[in-house]
C-alpha cells in the first residue's frame, strides 16, 4: 500500500485531521494519508509508546505533520485542537472522526454511566469535532465518520455501542444534506472485524481462536486489514469521490 500511495500522491497538498490516530485503524489512516502526500494532524488522550513511534514514523514521511494531545470528548480540548490545525496548517480539507471507545457490557448490566460514556466518546465527540471544523473546511472538503458494521447486524453485549454507531449513520446523512450546498461531503466508513495490534497483544492461543471465529463470519473468510480501511477513507477524502456523499460504506468482507 505504501508504494502505491507514494506513486499516486492522490492527497498531495490536502490537510487532514484524524482523531484518535495513534493506534489501530486511526494510525493506519494517518500513515496512509501522510504517505499519499497529505499534511496530517492527529490527536491522542494518553501519552505512551504508540504516540512516540507514530511521531517517529511521521518524521520520516515528507510533509508537515502534527501529533497533539487532546480529548475530543471535551469541548475545550476540541477548540484547542482545531485552533492548532488552523495555526499550523492554515485550515483543513478533511476530517476523519475515528476516535471512540467501547467496553462490552451485557444489557442488564448496562448502567447510565456506561451508556453516557459510550455516547460521549463515540457520537458527541464526532459532533464536537465536525461542528468545530466546519469553519475551517471549504468547497471540495470532506468529513468521514468511522462507524461499524454492528450498526447493521447488532452485537451481543454491545447495545450501547450499536446504538451510537447507528446514530452516527443518521448524523452523516443529515449533515451531508446540510453541508452539501457548501461543497462539503460527509460519509461513513463502517469496518467489520479488523486485525489490529490489539489482537496481537492477546495471548497467542486466544488471538488465534478469535481470528478463526471472526474470519468465519465474513464471506471472504478472513479479517480485514487496517490498510483496507485506510484505502476506503483515502478515496472518500480525495477528489475521486467528488460526487459521493451521505453514504455508509461497509468494508467488512460481507459479514
Amino acid at each position: 500500500m505504501e508504494t502505491a500511495a507514494r506513486a499516486d500522491r492522490q492527497l498531495a497538498g490536502r490537510r487532514i485531521l484524524v482523531t484518535g490516530g495513534t493506534r489501530g485503524i486511526g494510525r493506519g489512516i494517518v500513515l496512509a494519508a501522510a504517505r499519499a502526500g497529505a499534511q496530517v494532524a492527529t490527536c491522542y488522550r494518553k501519552p505512551g509508546e504508540a504516540v512516540t513511534t507514530l511521531e517517529q514514523e511521521l518524521a520520516r514521511t515528507s510533509g508537515k505533520h502534527t501529533v497533539l494531545r487532546a480529548d475530543v470528548r471535551d469541548e475545550n480540548d476540541v477548540d484547542r485542537l482545531l485552533a492548532e490545525c488552523q495555526a499550523s496548517l492554515g485550515g483543513l480539507d478533511a476530517v476523519v472522526n475515528n476516535a471512540g471507545a467501547f467496553v462490552p457490557t451485557p444489557y442488564e448490566e448496562l448502567d447510565s454511566a456506561a451508556w453516557a460514556d459510550t455516547l460521549r466518546g463515540n457520537l458527541t465527540a464526532a459532533h464536537l469535532v465536525s461542528k468545530g471544523a466546519v469553519p475551517l473546511l471549504g468547497k471540495g472538503s470532506a468529513i468521514v465518520n468511522i462507524g461499524s458494521t454492528v450498526a447493521s447486524i447488532g452485537m451481543t453485549g454491545g447495545v450501547h455501542y450499536t446504538a451510537v454507531k447507528s446514530a452516527l449513520v443518521g448524523m452523516t446523512r443529515s449533515l451531508a444534506r446540510e453541508l452539501g450546498p457548501r461543497g462539503i461531503r460527509v460519509n461513513t466508513v463502517s469496518p467489520g472485524r479488523i486485525a489490529t495490534e490489539a489482537l496481537d497483544a492477546l495471548p497467542e492461543d486466544v488471538a488465534a481462536e478469535q481470528r478463526r471465529v471472526f474470519s468465519s463470519f465474513a464471506a471472504l473468510g478472513r479479517l480485514g486489514t487496517v490498510e483496507e480501511i485506510a484505502n476506503a477513507v483515502l478515496f472518500l477524502v480525495s477528489e475521486r469521490a467528488s460526487y459521493v456523499t451521505g453514504q455508509n460504506i461497509h468494508v467488512d468482507g460481507c459479514v
